[in-house]
């Protein structure tokens, strides 16, 4: 579209509306990408406020001949969340459960309706919407029904057209409609089209489709036959947002059970669970889950074996739900080599997470290729499903593919990510030439070539293999009764474009990006790195649960440029330079990373390991290479310096002095780019290494068989909080280990590296690490306090220097202390305290470190409760810079505060972050401690 046109097109938007109108460059990056292979342009973006904004906006694209897209979460996996023209974006406004009704068990939804709230809503009168797809956390109640979703449990509940009532949609041409079972209610054309269609066409439509428990693929026509009472809501269910555009919706309840056990059954191998999966089935389970050890290797919890399935039951107690499960392990114990019954909600939400993850985890092998969909949901009937297995995998054999299948076995439903080369001519060759084959291996074995997430741009072109021509002419047929102008999104379904066509790796460079950081995983590829990001969107969760902390300003904002799919999104589209056109300078992408807290919480909590905080150092490093910085870069980027200069001046009486007056604060804060809002951490007076070094000489050294260990005296520790360092030094003694401190400054370069300094962090951490050298070359551990430091040690440092050997060595050495005590000295007891906790594990501690040592250690103590999961929101250098204070006080509104608010005055408040206590500090007036300084209070 040209750019007048657009333009035209935009204002014709804005005056017709009530709801947004987006046609910036940002706003278009964002929606090029679902969670598929392709990618389209559109010309800009609308979200409607209700009905009648949908209808004014199809309105103004059908005048000028602009096709519509409606638009969920973006989580498909075939394409067809992608499109030209207008996308209608339900998630902002249109996402309102209008009505639910415990007695009839219906509920009467908008588009954008999140899944998860409907099932909580629900969960209040002991209801659930039986379909569950992984991303139940954020995909839209519209998305389920134009893909025809299932989930886990459709064993039990069935697919969404299954659990679909009446559906109000408008269609392209202007017309509403509200479509139920029977014909009376649509208009005089589609009506007697549809009667035309079915009537002239029974015997095909009867025998024309395969009956399998998962046929997501083409029109549901069958659905049109008079013995069926022609369900249109039905037939429309799963129409790809091809036929009309859904209002409102009218879904079915289903009873939940008020108790759940999960039965998981370890297998010889992938074919032997494939085999026993649809044997389960008599005993009514709620979900037969498989997975091979090629995708879950390593992970905690699983009993022996080569394979699993994971099998639900229900019961009116828990009690009646594990004597279920149990009775489901007896039965299969002659297959299988060991199986674990868990009863327990929290063991069995941490096995469902291991299930859940994988449409993340399986996009890398574990040589650490990349690995694609394209053929995610192939469903056979479930007892051909062993069958079906190895068959599949010799044909990836002999195309020279991998892949690790897994999915709903009781459905006959395989997920697999195969490591297609789609970055060139013979690899996409190779990919189109795999799919026409497993096209026909699927139809072999009587099976769909979707079972859950749609043809979309993927598997339509090979819906003839499946169906015939005859049938496929008569989808097309369908297609026009409903949309005669083909306005609705073009190219899915119906007359569909090529599967090789519209790839999104095709806009990307084909050389590697000149980037600072090394990149390990991704073979120093910046483009793949970006790349990571496939769109499942576990970063658009709307509420933190458990310890997770990704994506604490998506969560603030509900914006998706600020979650790290949007940020990821927008990285690819720099790289491709068509939507976002000024690479390295770009203000789209400058301002959306502007609002990354680089909590490095997607490091760890998103399933395919997307590390924004390294992409937002890398881009602020190319942004403003050789140009003026903004203030805070200067303030507080090169904090480290400006501390030391201070203490070597002797000036932070001085300094403490003019802080507290409150022009001159002011005017620093003013100079130095830090919000108004904030006040300016008070120095120490006496620095903790010129404390150490009065110490060091008062001290009798312990015996030469003390295990020595090197305490980090980070800038932190060392300028703000040294009685951090102090009590950690007593605990460390008091166990028996024997404490040295680097003899000259060291930095880990942490506040270089989130300001995107990347230079100065390199030759800083070459300092220190010529600093290091004995105590490495010795083999001593080091040991760090402030987590954002020891995470900058044990990940920065290693990527920005990753030619020196020293700095893995550095890495590898580096612990926390927790950690070292446990290693260290493992007979040491800490004291007792016996008091209840609350405060905040550090996002870096979570993300990078690890916190099991932490929690093993605050047990030994008696230190009983959970701390918060999230982020501060104060996060280094983020909460301090303007801008930024209304987000990083909404971050620590989510759980920090309200759990510090509530808690008992006898509660012991720890954050070991120092960003975390000066938040508390700050904004509970309320003073948290490192856990060090609480175990030194209590020593003997």
């Amino acid at each position: 579209m040209a750019d007048h046109e657009a333009g035209e097109l935009e204002q014709a938007l804005r005056r017709a509306v009530r709801g947004d109108v987006s046609f910036d460059a940002t706003s278009r990056a964002l929606m090029t990408m679902d969670a598929s292979n392709y990618r389209r342009v559109p010309a800009g973006v609308v979200a409607p406020h209700d009905t009648d904004d949908v209808a004014a906006a199809l309105a103004v694209c059908r005048e000028r001949g602009v096709p519509v897209l409606a638009r969920g979460a973006g989580t498909s996996i075939a394409g067809q969340a992608t499109g030209l023209g207008v996308v209608l974006d339900f998630t902002r406004h249109m996402r309102r459960i209008l009505s639910l009704d415990p007695e009839r068990r219906t509920a009467v939804v908008q588009p954008g309706v999140i899944l998860d709230d409907l099932r909580t809503a629900a969960g209040a009168h002991g209801l659930t919407f039986g379909p569950d797809p992984s991303t139940h956390s954020r995909c839209t109640l519209g998305g389920m029904i134009g893909n025809n979703s299932c989930g886990s449990h459709s064993v039990a509940w069935g697919t969404t057209a299954d659990n679909i009532h009446e559906l109000d949609v408008l269609t392209y041409g202007g017309e509403r409609i509200r479509a139920a079972q029977g014909l009376d209610g649509l208009p005089a054309r589609l009506r007697d089209g549809i009667r035309s269609l079915a009537g002239d066409h029974l015997a095909l439509l009867r025998t024309g489709f395969p009956e399998l428990p998962r046929r997501i693929s083409g029109y549901a026509l069958d659905e049109l036959l008079p013995e069926k009472n022609a369900d249109i809501a039905r037939a429309l269910t799963g129409s790809e947002g091809t036929l009309g555009v859904l209002t409102e919706a009218t879904v079915r309840l289903v009873e939940a059970p008020r108790a759940r056990a999960l039965a998981v059954l370890g297998y010889p191998d992938e074919s032997a669970a494939a085999e026993a999966a649809h044997t389960l089935l008599p005993y009514g389970p709620l979900t037969v889950e498989g997975m091979a050890a090629d995708l879950v290797a390593g992970a905690s919890g699983l009993p022996k074996g080569g394979a699993w399935l994971f099998v639900e039951v229900g019961g009116a107690t828990r009690e009646e739900a594990y004597a279920r499960a149990e009775e489901i392990a007896r039965a299969a114990a002659e297959a299988t080599t060991d199986h674990t019954v868990v009863a327990d909600p929290a063991g069995q939400r941490a096995l469902w997470r291991v299930r859940e993850d994988a449409s993340g985890t399986a996009t890398r092998m574990r040589d650490g290729s990349e690995a694609w969909p394209g053929w995610e949901d192939c469903a056979v009937p479930p007892p051909r499903l062993g069958a079906y297995l190895r068959d599949f995998r010799a044909l990836m054999g002999r195309h020279g593919l991998r892949g690790t299948p897994y999915g709903h076995f009781g459905d006959g439903c395989i997920h697999v990510r195969i490591d297609f080369d789609l970055m060139t001519e013979p690899g996409v060759r190779v990919f189109r030439d795999f799919s026409t084959d497993l096209a026909d291996l699927v139809v072999t074995h009587g099976g769909s070539l979707s079972g859950e997430h749609g043809d979309g741009l993927a598997r339509a072109e090979l819906l003839p293999r499946m169906y015939g021509d005859a049938m496929v002419g008569l989808f097309s047929r369908f297609k026009d009764l409903w949309d005669p102008a083909g306005g609705l999104n073009p190219g899915v379904l119906a007359r569909p474009r090529r599967l090789d066509q519209d790839l999104r790796f095709d806009v990307l460079p084909r050389r590697p990006v000149d980037v600072e950081f090394g990149y390990p995983h991704d073979n120093g590829d910046f483009s793949a790195a970006v790349r990571r990001c496939v769109g499942v969107a576990k970063c658009r969760n709307e509420s933190v649960s458990g310890a997770s902390v990704m994506c604490p300003s998506y969560r603030v904002t509900g914006e998706e440029r600020h979650s790290t799919r949007g940020r990821a999104r927008l990285l690819h589209e720099m790289l491709a330079g068509e939507v976002v056109r000024d690479g390295w300078r770009s203000p789209e992408v400058h301002d959306a990373l502007d609002l990354c807290l680089s909590c490095k919480g997607c490091r760890s909590d998103c399933p395919v390991g997307v590390d924004m905080a390294t992409y937002k150092a890398e881009f602020l490093h190319h942004h403003y290479e050789g140009r003026v910085r903004p203030a805070a870069h200067y303030s507080m980027g090169w904090l480290p310096v400006w501390l030391r200069a201070v203490s070597a001046l002797r000036m932070a009486r001085p300094a403490n002095a003019a802080a507290a007056v409150r022009p001159l604060a002011a005017l620093a804060k003013r100079a130095g780019g830090i919000a108004p809002e904030r006040d300016i951490p008070e120095l120490a007076r006496e620095p903790f290494t010129r404390w150490w070094r009065g110490h060091a000489r008062s001290v009798a050294r312990g015996p030469n068989t003390a295990r020595t260990v090197v305490l980090w005296p980070d800038t932190f520790t060392n300028h703000l909080s040294p009685s951090v360092g102090r009590s950690a030094v007593a605990v460390l003694e008091a166990a028996g280990l024997r404490v040295v401190v680097p003899p000259k400054p060291v930095c880990c370069g942490l506040t270089w590296v989130s300001t995107g300094q990347l230079d100065r962090a390199r030759a800083v951490m070459r300092r220190t690490l010529d600093v290091m050298a004995p105590a490495l070359d010795a083999g001593l551990p080091v040991v760090g306090l402030e987590p954002s430091c020891t995470a900058a040690l044990r990940a920065d440092l290693p990527e920005l220097l990753g030619p020196d050997p020293r700095a893995a060595r550095l890495a590898d050495s580096v612990t926390t202390f927790a950690q070292a005590l446990e290693d260290y000295a493992p007979d040491w007891q800490p004291p007792r305290i016996d008091r209840p906790v609350v405060g905040q594990t550090h996002c870096h501690q979570h993300a990078v470190l690890g916190d099991a040592a932490e929690r093993r250690l605050r047990e030994r103590a008696g230190l009983t409760g959970e701390l918060s999961g999230g982020c501060c929101g104060l996060a280094g250098n983020f909460g301090f810079e303007a801008g930024h204070y209304d987000v990083s006080v909404a971050c620590a509104e989510e759980q920090l505060l309200p759990s510090v608010r509530v808690a008992d005055d006898t509660a012991e408040i720890i954050a070991d972050g120092f960003s975390c206590r000066t938040q508390l500090d700050q904004l509970a007036g309320r003073p948290a401690r490192h856990l060090a300084e609480i175990l030194a209070d209590h020593l003997p």
